[in-house]
């Protein structure tokens, strides 16, 4: 099967800075690909070069086939792309905007039925300025929809967005490849790829660190667990480090995560075991306590040595 976007060492620079270096990768069609990493890692550069808005210093980029450079009349029209930093005039309707946008196409989508389907309906006389930071996004995902794309590129959609707007464009994310899309987004939220992504390409400056599902990512940490809770006094447990299922030890104020070294089910329920009984039998007062699975930020902590940059 032919790849709906193929690219071959790519590498992008300006000036001194190179921002994405010698980076290859495929995605297939009909699925979600993310690419995730820090502010400042090269997503934002790397899809600017799928999308044709620069061109890349070295290397190969096809995107259904064309090149989005040389051959961008013949792309552009498959193309439905959501800028990370894009806007509207303030007074403009979000009828108003769908109808301009739908008249630079040929055959676009009915955009009727499109903000029906995105929860807009309702606000189609509502100037663009007095919009919730979740509609003017869903109205950016309506205008890049406008077209019927085969590919659709997102970036950074949720950035600035409260959390029930992020779950709600996940929803819509998730409906566009219902509609046999395939779709690239980048984020450098990494629940928002856990969630959403069949396969995630985790980049650190302009290099692209790791790629697989977000759950085979997760398995290569080997099950990792952590049980965290707090106390109330202050008292040296150190100790806990050295129990049969538990790794290091971290501590934040008054709270302690005690990281296993789980393999299977059973050894991340006898971490637990361990902990509670421990604090028990030396008598200490705990709350709060929880269990916590290994996600995709421990996958970037355990790849670059340090926390996600934001």
């Amino acid at each position: 099967m032919n790849p709906i976007i193929q690219v071959e060492k790519l590498t992008k620079a300006y000036g001194a800075m190179i921002a994405v270096d010698d980076v290859s990768f495929a995605v297939q069609s009909g699925e979600i690909f993310g690419m995730v990493g820090p502010n400042g890692a090269g997503k934002t550069t790397t899809i600017e070069c799928l999308e044709g808005l620069r061109r890349p210093d070295q290397g190969r980029v096809h995107v259904l086939g064309l090149d989005p450079v040389s051959q961008e009349r013949l792309l552009r029209p498959q193309l439905g792309v959501q800028l990370q930093q894009a806007n509207l005039p303030e007074r403009i309707k979000v009828w108003e905007a769908l109808d301009l946008y739908a008249s630079f196409y040929s055959r676009p989508l009915d955009w009727r039925n499109l903000i029906e389907q995105l929860g807009l309906a309702e606000k189609r006389n509502t100037a663009f300025r007095k919009l919730s930071g979740g509609q003017k996004q869903r109205l950016f995902i309506a205008l890049a929809l406008l077209n019927d794309p085969q590919v659709v590129f997102l970036d950074e959609l949720t950035t600035g967005l409260d959390p029930q707007a992020r779950h709600a464009s996940w929803d819509l994310v998730r409906s566009i490849r219902d509609r046999g899309k395939t779709v690239f987004l980048t984020t450098h939220f990494m629940e928002e790829a856990e969630r959403l992504c069949d396969r995630v390409a985790i980049m650190d400056q302009g290099r692209i660190v790791a790629l697989d599902t977000p759950a085979n990512l997760i398995r290569s940490l080997k099950g990792e667990n952590r049980v965290q809770f707090s106390v109330d006094v202050d008292l040296d447990v150190s100790s806990l480090s050295k129990l049969p299922h538990a790794g290091r030890l971290e501590r934040h104020g008054d709270i302690f995560v005690v990281h296993g070294r789980a393999t299977d089910h059973q050894d991340q329920a006898a971490l637990v075991g361990e902990v509670v009984n421990f604090l028990t039998l030396h008598g200490v007062r705990f709350s709060e306590l929880r269990t916590e699975q290994a996600n995709l930020e421990d996958v970037f902590l355990a790849l670059t040595g340090r926390q996600i940059r934001v």
